[in-house]
């Protein structure tokens, strides 16, 4: 091996070295909501997400979180579950679950979705996510909405999942949990490709229901909307 190519592994090494260092300081500064909470003595501590709100088809899915030991957790690259790759997402799922004290999961299906609206649909979710975990938390700390009508503290913060390290695991747990459900919904419903689209409104999406109609996953609810003129204004990147 020549100079040449152990000067390029020493500059590799260096700057992963560099990447996980600053990695580390933006994980560290995820966690303030969370050592605020310690500090007042409290000790079982959730954060709480959901997904599939703005689905065409599908249940919302939300998660609860309580991670083991918020002073050593350390997980690199874990954020918001919308700004990273499915196949990250499902790395970092089980990294997630492996270094949480508890997970729960609340599932509301569409047919529930139509009778009591998506908010009310997106507060049972969260509510039944809490009510899966271990034991029932001392506070919460939820992604943009507070949660109506329950005994247990809380803080919503607005666009959690870039401030708290519980609430941005919580997104990710949500997404792959919902993600692995649109898929096997994708095997009684090929036509729709709810294993790439996840029940949100793609140009393909659109389309295939033009073409095929709803399904039974499919929320009623959108169909007035399906049927107009400004179907663009649904498509989704996600």
């Amino acid at each position: 091996m020549n100079k040449k190519h152990y000067t390029n592994k020493i500059y590799h090494l260096r700057n992963n070295i560099r990447i996980l260092f600053q990695e580390r300081k933006r994980i560290e500064s995820l966690k303030i909501y969370e050592k605020r909470c310690l500090s007042k003595g409290y000790k079982f501590i959730a954060g709480i997400d959901e997904v599939g709100r703005g689905s065409l088809a599908g249940p919302v899915v939300a998660a609860a979180v309580v991670i083991k030991n918020i002073e050593e957790f350390f997980i690199a690259f874990l954020k918001d579950s919308k700004k990273l790759s499915r196949k990250k997402r499902e790395t970092l799922f089980q990294l997630i679950i492996d270094k949480s004290s508890s997970v729960g999961i609340g599932i509301v299906e569409s047919e529930i979705i139509e009778k009591i609206n998506i908010a009310q649909a997106t507060f049972l979710a969260m509510k039944r996510a809490i009510i899966g975990l271990e034991k029932t938390p001392d506070y919460i700390l939820v992604d943009a909405f507070k949660i109506p009508y329950i005994r247990i503290e809380q803080n919503n913060i607005i666009k959690g999942e870039d401030s708290s390290i519980s609430i941005a695991a919580a997104s990710v747990v949500a997404k792959v949990y919902r993600d692995k459900i649109m898929q096997d919904m994708h095997k009684k419903y090929p036509e729709y490709q709810f294993n790439k689209n996840s029940g949100y409104g793609t140009k393909r999406h659109i389309i295939a229901i033009k073409e095929y109609g709803i399904c039974p996953i499919h929320r009623k609810t959108f169909k007035s909307v399906l049927s107009g003129k400004n179907n663009l204004l649904l498509f989704d990147k996600n």
